[in-house]
């Protein structure tokens, strides 16, 4: 069996970034090894740029139960300038981010490359580091990353499905809430505390946290950063060093708030809670749960290793009762074609491409934190998706809630299956820039409004594809702690214990980017500054919008990242 492409990088005293060989960022590794570092061999195309996974080991208390071994190291993605300094505490900034629910490290890696391109045209260098939550630790990326190295994805579904061993390694399978029963232990306190060691580990000098370190995060990140802000790690508010707001130079949040809980409204009022004491993970029989999450991954990775070739990634998964509901869900134009299952997704031919950017795209899936605006079908004919509810129904204002649930944007699904069933044409994707081409289709709403517009895609289809197929950490988040949903909506006593700065958020300086057509993540904080608003902008397109945008518009989100922590 061939090594991941990862395995590989690791070996390497170099990378190549733009083309030219720089040193392989290896850091501060420690001599008693609790603290690994490889680097990361990518495709992206923006240049100057190295990554690398860093790994520090950080025990998990004992009143958290029996636990993986791999379950005491904290990870997270790396990013800095290939001309800028290999020591992070010798870089002009750093930027440390929390993902949002069920997101994981790799969903930050086109913004993260974008905000250190641009800090480096104004001469400085900056990092970036995206965090992977302590339950990520239960990921098992071995398959996708053969896959990737052997150019097919069918190595990773066998691996995952058909107990092919990958360097004599076998799948251990999706673990279950009887299996991860410590999850129940994980949320809010100690989700800070890991990042909290974390960052005294990789800065250990304050004063260097206090000036250089930007703290802060997506969506539920910076709900997260809210309490990070105002927490105080030893219970005395008497003593200071500790507290969240003297670790931090300033916050920022993207396409959220920085403030401790939920603020109600919108999207934030549908996201769930669950009980950790019974399900310690966040996960439904369909849609929602590991093994879905992890199909996304797989997605992205067969449109990186053939995006123009046909897919037949959804035929050669076994076809269990999740990923058959899923996919009806997913695929259904109204509820009529759900119960009766004519035509099935099956009957549907796609490229790669395009199979990946149904599963993600704001006009295709129905879930709003899941969405981004990557461009549109292509190939054939297109109608309306009733399913799960009608654009028409969803605008009743009554229904908002759910609407920001859903995202903003009315849901178009493929309709030419052809006859015989499985005859019809072969649906392409039309990338986020080709929107507006010379002869390009204009695909209406029966309302007779387009669909989409190009102010209203800003993601590179193959960049996305990118991002979740060969990140090596994540970027959607299989095991979602319970417990940390739940604590992000109603403190426990500990939070309560710890929660003493009420102050510490402005105390510091903050930046909020929000998308001009994400999901409501509720009210502003009057008392913080006003938020950018990125024009077109989806919930994941905050992180993933690409660096050339339409109309020769700047990518908004790094930009200001950059303009942010360069001017404090």
């Amino acid at each position: 069996m061939k090594r991941s492409r990862w395995a590989v990088a690791s070996a390497a005293a170099v990378v190549v970034v733009g083309g030219v060989l720089v040193p392989a960022a290896m850091g501060k590794t420690s001599a008693d090894g609790d603290r690994v570092e490889t680097p990361v061999v990518s495709s992206s195309p923006v240049p100057g740029v190295v990554e690398s996974v860093v790994k520090v080991r950080v025990p998990l208390p004992a009143e958290v139960g029996p636990h993986p071994e791999a379950c005491d190291w904290v990870s997270y993605l790396r990013w800095r300038s290939a001309a800028g300094p290999a020591d992070s505490a010798a870089a002009d900034r750093v930027l440390i981010a929390q993902p949002g629910i069920f997101e994981g490290a790799g969903a930050f890696d086109s913004l993260a490359r974008n905000t250190i391109t641009q800090a480096a045209g104004q001469g400085a260098h900056v990092e970036f580091w995206a965090l992977d939550r302590r339950s990520n630790c239960l990921e098992d990326n071995t398959g996708r990353m053969a896959g990737l190295a052997a150019r097919d994805v069918h190595v990773a579904v066998d691996y995952y499905y058909r107990d092919r061993q990958v360097d004599g390694k076998t799948f251990a399978g999706f673990q279950t809430n009887d299996q991860v029963g410590w999850l129940g232990h994980v949320g809010m306190a100690q989700t800070l505390r890991d990042q909290y060691d974390l960052m005294r580990h990789e800065l250990p000098d304050p004063a260097v946290r206090k000036q250089k370190l930007f703290c802060g995060g997506h969506s539920l990140g910076g709900i997260i950063t809210g309490y990070f802000a105002t927490w105080d790690f030893d219970g005395d508010p008497a003593t200071t060093d500790d507290a969240g707001f003297n670790q931090c130079a300033g916050w920022f949040a993207l396409d959220s708030q920085v403030r401790p809980g939920l603020p109600g409204g919108g999207m934030t009022s549908l996201i769930p809670s669950g009980d950790p004491a019974t399900s310690p993970i966040l996960a439904l029989p369909a849609l929602i749960n590991p093994e879905t999450m992890s199909m996304l991954g797989l997605a992205g990775l067969a449109a990186v290793n053939d995006p123009t070739g046909k897919s037949d990634l959804l035929k050669y998964l076994p076809q269990s009762d999740n990923i058959k509901t899923t996919l009806k869900i997913l695929f259904a134009k109204d509820l009529v074609n759900l119960l009766t299952g004519i035509p099935v997704v099956d009957n549907f031919a796609f490229t790669n491409q395009t199979a990946m950017a149904a599963l993600m795209d704001n006009n295709s899936m129905p879930l709003g934190f899941l969405q981004a605006g990557v461009g549109f079908f292509d190939g054939g004919r297109i109608a309306d998706k009733e399913f799960p509810i009608a654009g028409e129904v969803a605008d009743l204002p009554f229904l908002a809630d759910l609407k920001g649930l859903l995202g903003p944007d009315r849901k178009a699904i493929p309709t030419d299956a052809g006859f015989p069933l499985g005859t019809g044409p072969t649906y392409t994707w039309r990338n986020y820039d080709q929107i507006d081409a010379p002869g390009a289709p204009v695909h209406k709403s029966r309302d007779g409004k387009p669909f989409t517009t190009a102010a209203q895609e800003v993601t590179d289809v193959q960049q996305l594809a990118r991002s979740l197929g060969e990140a090596p950490l994540d970027f959607t988040e299989w095991y979602f702690p319970a417990k940390l949903s739940g604590d992000s909506g109603k403190p426990d006593a500990e939070m309560t214990a710890h929660s003493l700065h009420p102050g510490g958020i402005n105390a510091r300086p903050i930046l909020t980017v929000r998308a001009g057509s994400g999901v409501n993540f509720g009210a502003m904080d009057p008392s913080q500054p006003p938020a950018v608003v990125a024009p077109g902008y989806h919930h994941l397109d905050v992180l993933t919008a690409a660096a050339r945008q339409n109309g020769g518009r700047q990518e908004v989100v790094s930009v200001n990242l950059a303009q942010f922590v360069l001017g404090n």
